[in-house]
């Protein structure tokens, strides 16, 4: 096989496998953090999510039951083992958020791309979901955009001036 040529193994390309290596050694390989591990890892992968094989991956290479990966991926709401899109919108279901008008927001977004929530865009862009208190709880109602916080998000101007930035 030519050396250039990249190798790969479905979505675990050689250079997937290098970058989660690098992840790993960065955690100097500790499982009490695998939650960090494993957000990093789904940061680099198209779609945001965790496959079967890069979980398979991880499990091999930290010595983890595969089942203990996927119930982390399965606890933790920021986490997913389904493709979601480019960008990730999570709106926060907290009582605060729920008080100040996440349901507008909710809307607006909804209005705004076509989507609802647990849905993506035709063209794979943009991912709408709920998740619990990410601590943005003095500027709600508030959304996180790959891990980017904007709140006092009031009026449709203000999602749309904010949705604007990822086009």
């Amino acid at each position: 096989m030519n050396s250039t040529k990249t190798e790969s193994f479905g979505i675990l390309t050689r250079e997937l496998a290098q970058e989660i290596d690098k992840t790993i050694n960065h955690y100097r390989s500790n499982s009490t953090k695998l939650v960090g591990i494993l957000l990093d890892i789904q940061d680099i992968i198209p779609k945001q999510y965790i496959p079967r094989e890069v979980a398979a991956y991880v499990s091999e290479k930290m010595n983890i039951p595969l089942s203990k990966i996927y119930d982390v991926i399965s606890f933790y709401a920021a986490l997913s083992d389904v493709p979601r899109a480019d960008y990730v919108i999570q709106l926060c279901d907290s009582v605060v958020c729920k008080v100040t008008g996440n349901t507008t927001l909710r809307d607006t977004i909804s209005q705004l791309l076509g989507i609802k929530e647990q849905e993506s865009t035709p063209d794979g862009k943009y991912w709408l979901e709920y998740t619990p208190c990410f601590g943005a709880c003095d500027i709600s109602p508030a959304m996180r955009i790959n891990g980017k916080v904007f709140g006092h998000l009031t009026t449709q101007d203000s999602v749309k001036a904010v949705l604007d930035q990822y086009r």
